[in-house]
């Protein structure tokens, strides 16, 4: 029988079915392989990319500030220094009522509150409260009970001889970064290298963990070593400042120089600032003059024109030249020396200082070897001090008559503190000229030092013969008759010359009625161990260096030769060893008394080649240092005043040459 069934023809729908399960099975392979092809995208192609912003959102990168490195002085003083204190940053988003938050804070914090506003309103998740505060600052913040606020350590620069030596040392600004002087100039080794490190938040950001600790000394900058010293520093920014305020004078400068090394023991400017109050001080105040400032130096450079005539022969000691009786016509001209002189010897010429002869002796010298004379004491190019923005100063060529006689008194051209003094070392070094400096070293970390300066020749000059020559004529400028008596000292023989000097007005051109009055002189004369330069800018109450500047210098050359304990160029008491033999040969007039003498003998009765250590308690540094030499003993000092210690004590039975520590200090 035929089957009907199996032979009936498959309906349509069917056929439909089928092609619907096969397209609905395409659709879904096609989406799986879409979702494959998308997950391959995804952990292959964009891996980095979405695995930061996962990071993103859990972790965050902390940078911690690098420790800035300390300044010393030469005996290791710390001039700047780094200490962690407390900044207030606040998530504004935490905080209820941000207007009410802006007030309390100013309050506390004695800040503008539209401005804490400001940037409260500014930042969504981050703003800085203020940076820097002091734990009382921290205190009143946290007192408030407000939500949201963090506080962060940062590194603060600090100063702790607050004024002294600050136009050099320069300051750091808020970011730590340094803004003026060795600050600047040594930024990148002060500075050191900052650390990042991976802490984990919360949603609402907040710090959780920090995973790892940097290096304290992978935080740390390198150390900068100077040559100034702290003592001679204050002794020369007191002198200078009682001359300015005695003087009535805008501003000043004074320079202590090793003249056998070039090393800068002390500079001092007035005004002067305290770096750790910068935003309280006038902006002009904060100028380090001495290195930064060209002045026209007057008759301090006359000493340079005589070397120079002497050395290049053009001249002898023994000639004499007229000095026109005070007034001397050069062209349209008139050139004037304070007092009327005649004929007068090159020493005469410095002692009165007189401009007109100096000018002749400039004259011979022609324009060619005056103009080199000045460039090879090293005016005319900087000195190399590692400061920003040294001046170089300028020595244009005398086209003119009158500039050549002008510019031999110091007018016409410029030169810096820093400048001068070091061609005065040049003198007082046996006419060669050294290369002035003020950083000793830079130390990193570990110890690898970076940089060292050593004392430098830059070139001689003139002859040794004449370097004495004319430091032996300098030391008339200080004997009766000279321009400057009032550097005269007791126990030291002194070199110097005054300075007074026109200042030209920028506005109507020419020279001003203002003066620029300074004394530079070489201690001791026979052996000099310190060049010292005053200069007061502007003096009202007199004009004339010997006057204004001279008393400074004294007081400066005073501290000095006690603090480097250099022996007295004066007649000195002889050892008491001596004594004995000494009275026998005086006469009977001016014998020593006989229990004085017996004294002496019992008290020095130890074996050759020792010393009872004398007692200096009480007496002033200068004194003390006198005695000690007198026993030949090597002094020490720290401070200054009057001895209050003395090591080791007084009837100790030493050797000679050996080394006594006095302490010294004023008393109240």
């Amino acid at each position: 029988m035929k089957d009907f069934k199996s032979a009936r023809v498959p309906e349509p729908n069917t056929k439909w079915m089928r092609l619907r399960v096969k397209l609905l099975a395409a659709f879904f392979v096609c989406l799986l392989v879409a979702a494959f092809g998308r997950a391959v995208h995804l952990q292959v192609v964009e891996r980095d990319k979405l695995r930061g912003m996962a990071q993103d959102q859990y972790v965050r990168q902390i940078e911690i500030p690098a420790r800035r490195g300390d300044i010393f002085d030469r005996r290791g003083t710390p001039l700047a220094q780094s200490v962690e204190v407390d900044s207030i940053w606040v998530d504004p988003s935490m905080l209820p009522d941000v207007k009410q938050a802006s007030r309390a804070l100013a309050r506390a914090l004695k800040l503008d509150a539209n401005d804490v506003l400001g940037r409260l309103t500014r930042g969504r998740r981050f703003a800085w409260v203020k940076r820097q505060v002091t734990p009382r600052e921290v205190e009143a913040v946290k007192s408030l009970g407000l939500p949201g606020f963090g506080f962060a350590k940062e590194p603060k620069r600090f100063y702790p001889q607050r004024e002294l030596g600050a136009h050099v040392v320069g300051m750091v600004g808020l970011d730590g970064h340094g803004l003026e002087g060795l600050e600047m100039a040594f930024e990148d080794e002060l500075s050191g290298q900052n650390s990042r490190l991976s802490g984990f938040r919360d949603a609402k950001g907040r710090k959780l963990l920090v995973t790892g600790a940097p290096d304290s000394l992978e935080r740390q900058g390198a150390s900068v070593t100077l040559t100034l010293d702290r003592h001679l520093q204050y002794v020369a920014e007191k002198a200078l400042t009682r001359a300015v305020v005695d003087a009535q004078a805008t501003a000043g400068m004074a320079i202590v120089m090793d003249p056998t090394t070039g090393e800068l023991l002390a500079i001092a400017n007035e005004p002067r600032f305290n770096p750790n109050a910068p935003e309280k001080e006038a902006r002009a105040s904060m100028r380090n003059r001495a290195a930064l400032d060209a002045i026209e130096p007057g008759s301090t450079m006359k000493a340079f024109v005589v070397a120079s005539a002497l050395d290049q022969k053009v001249i002898k000691p023994d000639d004499t030249f007229f000095c026109e009786n005070g007034s001397w016509r050069v062209g349209k001209h008139t050139i004037h020396d304070t007092h009327e002189h005649g004929w007068l010897t090159p020493q005469r010429v410095l002692q009165v200082s007189s401009n007109i002869c100096s000018a002749k002796i400039g004259q011979l010298l022609g324009r060619e070897r005056f103009v080199q004379a000045y460039r090879d004491f090293g005016f005319g190019e900087r000195t190399g001090l590692a400061l920003p923005g040294e001046a170089r100063g300028s020595i244009p060529f005398p086209k003119a008559e009158v500039s050549l006689v002008t510019q031999s008194f110091g007018q016409g051209m410029t030169a810096t503190a820093v400048q001068m003094a070091a061609a005065w070392s040049a003198l007082a070094n046996g006419g060669v000229l050294m290369r002035p400096y003020l950083v000793s070293k830079v130390v990193d970390p570990d110890g690898v030092v970076l940089l060292e300066n050593r004392p430098t020749e830059v070139r001689r000059v003139i002859s040794p013969q004449n370097s004495r020559l004319v430091v032996s004529m300098l030391e008339s400028v200080v004997a009766k008759g000279g321009t400057a008596t009032k550097a005269a000292m007791e126990d030291y023989r002194v070199a110097g010359k005054t300075g007074t000097a026109q200042k030209v007005d920028p506005v109507a051109g020419g020279y001003s009625d203002k003066r620029i009055a300074s004394f530079v002189g070489l201690l001791p004369a026979e052996n000099p161990r310190a060049v010292i330069l005053v200069i007061v800018d502007e003096p009202k109450t007199d004009v004339y260096g010997g006057n204004v500047a001279a008393p400074a210098f004294k007081e400066i050359a005073t501290a000095a030769m006690a603090h480097l304990a250099v022996p007295p160029s004066r007649e000195v008491p002889l050892p008491s060893t001596a004594l004995p033999a000494v009275a026998a040969q005086l006469p009977p007039a001016k014998a020593v008394p006989a229990r004085a003498v017996v004294e002496e003998v019992v008290a020095e009765n130890v074996e050759p080649g020792s010393v009872r250590v004398p007692d200096v308690m009480g007496q002033a540094g200068r004194e003390a240092v006198t005695k000690l030499l007198s026993a030949a003993l090597e002094p020490q000092l720290s401070g200054s005043g009057r001895v209050v210690a003395q090591t080791p004590a007084a009837g100790s039975l030493v050797e000679k040459g050996a080394r006594v520590t006095l302490e010294l200090a004023t008393r109240q």
